[in-house]
Order: structure tokens, then sequence, then C-alpha cells
């Protein structure tokens, strides 16, 4: 994972989504796809700059974010503006749709 891509925990998700575009990988290190999506998310990153922020988030150690979310699978892609979730997707997703989703 790059230093461009940040990691989210129950102590940091709320301040880091309420404003702005954020892009939320919900994500497992034992997640085969999961780890398909890292380096698309990489790439994400460095095309958005700093019109959106993309995050990720070990649903093994914040259980309780991916349960408020609904998450059932993973990875999860959730679209947040201004605090309020837009959009979401659900498996590997490629660069193109997600960067589109952000800007």
């Amino acid at each position: 994972m790059s230093d461009k891509v940040k990691e989210l925990n129950t102590d940091n998700f709320n301040d880091t989504i309420s404003s702005g575009t954020v892009l939320v990988d919900f994500w497992a290190p034992w997640c085969g796809p999961c780890k398909m999506q890292t380096p698309i998310l990489d790439k994400v990153a460095e095309a958005v700059g700093d019109k959106a922020v993309v995050a990720k988030v070990n649903v093994d150690e914040n259980s309780s974010l991916a349960a408020e979310f609904g998450v059932r699978s993973i990875p999860t892609l959730l679209v947040f503006k201004d605090g309020k979730k837009v959009q979401d997707f659900v498996g590997v997703q490629q660069e193109n749709t997600l960067v589109d989703a952000l800007t």
C-alpha cells in the first residue's frame, strides 16, 4: 500500500469522511480479491491527487465499522461526499471506474 492510501480505524474514520470526497476500501489481509484491489487503489490515489482521499479499513480490526455500513463481502468500496455515502461497489473495481466516481 502506498503512502497516498490512508489507513482508517474507528478512531479516525468519521473525521476523515466528514468533508470532501473519500473512497474507502473495506478489506482483509487474507482476502485474495482485496490483494488484487490494493495496487489499483494506489493508482487511483495517484490519479485523483488532492481531489479525493483514498483509504482502507481492515474489517478484521474494525468489524464495528463494517457492520455500521452493512459490509457483507469484501472488497467493498464506498464513496463518501461530505460525510454521506453516495456510492458503493462490491468486488474488485478497475481504476477508471473508481476515478470516475471520485471526480
